[in-house]
């Protein structure tokens, strides 16, 4: 086998790991964008649901996100700010059937349409 061949084979793997390596990361990238938007929109549904507690509308003034955003960010980190629970419960009451969300959309897509939406 010259060096040439050899040289153009490796190249040749060389590329086919590489395009498996990008579609395996686009993949994950999506599976894990649809794990997130599922999992937003049940935190906000329970938010909302307990607001209510089977009423038709939730009362108002209670304290509610301020104490589950400092519990939430102690125990999981960042990312459960208040105001990331307000769009949180946002993102449920503007899509309240799951089955109406696209999976090939991101949640800082839906964040951005609750921003200008006025939501």
């Amino acid at each position: 086998m010259n060096n040439s061949l050899a040289t153009s084979h490796y190249q040749q793997l060389k590329e086919q790991i590489g395009e498996l390596l990008r579609r395996g990361r686009e993949q994950a990238g999506r599976a894990v964008n649809t794990i997130l938007v599922q999992t937003y929109w049940h935190i906000g549904r329970h938010i909302v649901e307990f607001e209510q507690k089977g009423n038709i509308k939730a009362k108002y003034g209670s304290e509610l996100l301020d104490r589950l955003s400092r519990d939430l960010t102690a125990e999981f980190g960042k990312g459960f700010s208040r105001s990331n629970l307000v769009y949180i419960r946002k993102f449920y009451l503007a899509f309240p059937k799951s089955e109406t969300l696209s999976h090939q959309l991101s949640y800082s897509y839906f964040f951005e349409i609750l921003s200008w939406k006025g939501c």
